[in-house]
């Protein structure tokens, strides 16, 4: 299921009946009871983060951005419940890296508010943040297989309930905008979690599932299914590799590296000379350490197929403490784009 689902769940009124029916037609044997029972289950025990969509919240409206900066071994605990004490602040973890230690997401209603909240984090800590915006995105695709059944066939229903509407246009109305923020932590577990999505919206099942179709039509939502945990599955070793890509190869080593099926995020983000050198992201995770190395051997090969990686420098920050983890404020981020 964990294979088969991380995307394409379909949006129909018996959504369960349609998923159980295709696992069995590709040689999984399942009902409807016991596949809504089994998102349910792993759910409850934290396999699963959450069953639902995958907002973008780039599309949706507001602004985000990614912040390093150093926190001093003698002062990190302080340092650390600073920048958490920031509602803006939605992800922070701690890499190994010599200098740049402190890795955090700022997320706000409109991009004029960003500097505000680094200036506030600056002033408190007495350390820098680096802004590192991204400037392009080549890939967003953070999917965890497992071995076993279906681990090369991921089942797309999207479409079963006939073709997607015209897409979702900003600003989103208000109804849209409650649509979404009733979903952000995932859908209601059961049979019919379109009906029940409906019934906290005192709105129509039908309804519902036209927007949700619209919505993900308009790439506001990436996808609909379950959404693991990726530590749970396994993939303990979460490796951030940054590179000094030529600024004239930037598009070529993007368009190659989103090929790789196990890079999960890759973007191109500033650099700051004298401090940080690198322009290049991507991300990749593995289950062990050699597998999590042989991941990265495979991303730098094919680097080199378009520079000297060698003489431009790289290197790969793993993650060693998950700091603060509460999502996107999708309400903040999508009050800009409501009509």
């Amino acid at each position: 299921m964990i294979n088969a689902f991380q995307g394409g769940f379909p949006i129909v009124a018996e959504p369960y009946v349609t998923a159980a029916a295709a696992l069995t037609h590709h040689g999984v044997q399942m009902d409807a009871d016991t596949l809504a029972d089994t998102v349910a289950g792993l759910t409850a025990s934290g396999v699963l983060s959450r069953f639902g969509a995958l907002i973008n919240a780039e599309a949706i409206g507001g602004a985000a951005t990614l912040v390093a900066m150093h926190a001093p071994m003698e002062r990190f605990d302080a340092i650390v419940d600073a920048v958490n004490g920031h509602d803006a602040v939605a992800h922070n973890y701690e890499r190994e890296h010599p200098h740049l230690n402190m890795w955090f997401v700022v997320s706000v209603a409109d991009a004029t508010e960003i500097d505000p909240v680094l200036d506030a984090i600056a002033a408190e800590t007495g350390q820098t943040p680096y802004n590192l915006p991204k400037q392009r995105e080549f890939r967003v695709e953070a999917k965890f297989p497992l071995a076993g059944p279906l681990e090369e066939v991921a089942i797309d229903l999207t479409d079963v309930g006939g073709p997607a509407p015209a897409p979702a246009e900003a600003p989103l109305s208000a109804a849209d905008r409650a649509l979404l923020i009733e979903i952000q932590d995932g859908f209601p577990l059961g049979r019919r979690p379109y009906g029940r999505i409906a019934d906290a919206l005192d709105a129509d099942a039908a309804w519902v599932r036209e927007r949700l179709r619209a919505l993900l039509a308009a790439g506001m939502l990436r996808r609909i299914g379950v959404i693991p945990n990726h530590y749970s599955l396994g993939y303990s070793h979460n490796g951030m590799t940054v590179w000094d890509v030529p600024d004239g190869a930037v598009a070529d080593v993007g368009a190659a590296v989103a090929e790789l099926p196990f890079v999960t995020h890759c973007y191109e983000r500033p650099r700051h000379p004298g401090v940080w050198p690198y322009n290049f992201f991507a991300m990749t995770h593995g289950r062990s350490a050699d597998e999590s190395d042989a991941r990265i051997a495979e991303v730098a090969e094919v680097m080199r197929g378009h520079f000297d990686v060698d003489a431009r420098g790289w290197d790969t920050l793993f993650s060693t403490q998950i700091l603060k983890k509460t999502g996107i404020r999708i309400a903040d981020r999508i009050t800009g784009a409501t009509a």
